[in-house]
């Protein structure tokens, strides 16, 4: 695997493509109490900045452990495509109505009352470092490399990772 760092644009490019090609990631809060506190989060949109943007209950247990600490841990894991995203950042709630109807989609119905649900808040997650891993071919085509190289004992380019500089 090559090591290929990627800086400011580019770098938030990919974060945009893995976060929103994944999607369900899981959100870490609390991170300095043990055990960690991480829960299931689905992706509406990596913007322009490279934040990126969820929907929240206002009671939730992540919400409140953002209010007391806005240092949180996104983990991507794309297994089919065999990506794979690590991002630490600083996690915002927002509650401007206009931003949460913007990622609102009829999909989260399936935990809210509508986009007019009073319970509803943004989570923004401004990375401050990020890593990736991502596999050039499909899962397959990577395991086939992986064998061919535990059974010649070659290197078997299978993909990139590298650190994404914000």
């Amino acid at each position: 695997m090559s090591t290929k760092n990627l800086y400011d644009d580019k770098a938030r490019e990919k974060i945009k493509e893995l976060a929103e090609n994944v999607d369900f990631c899981m959100l870490v809060t609390n991170m300095d109490e043990k055990p960690l506190s991480a829960v299931p989060m689905s992706t509406k949109e990596v913007d322009d900045h490279g934040a990126v943007w969820f929907l929240s209950k206002n009671d939730s247990d992540h919400n409140r452990d953002i209010e007391k600490d806005k240092d949180v841990q996104l983990l991507y894991s794309g297994t089919s495509d065999m990506e794979f995203l690590s991002v630490y950042g600083e996690a915002f709630i927002e509650t401007n109505r206009e931003v949460i109807k913007e990622l609102y989609s009829k999909a989260d119905n399936a935990w809210f009352d509508g986009e007019d649900d009073p319970s509803i808040t943004a989570i923004k997650v401004n990375p401050k470092e990020a890593y990736y891993w991502d596999n050039k071919d499909s899962k397959m085509v990577t395991l086939f490399k992986l064998g061919m190289a535990a059974v010649t004992g070659e290197n078997q380019d299978i993909g990139e990772k590298g650190k994404l500089n914000v």
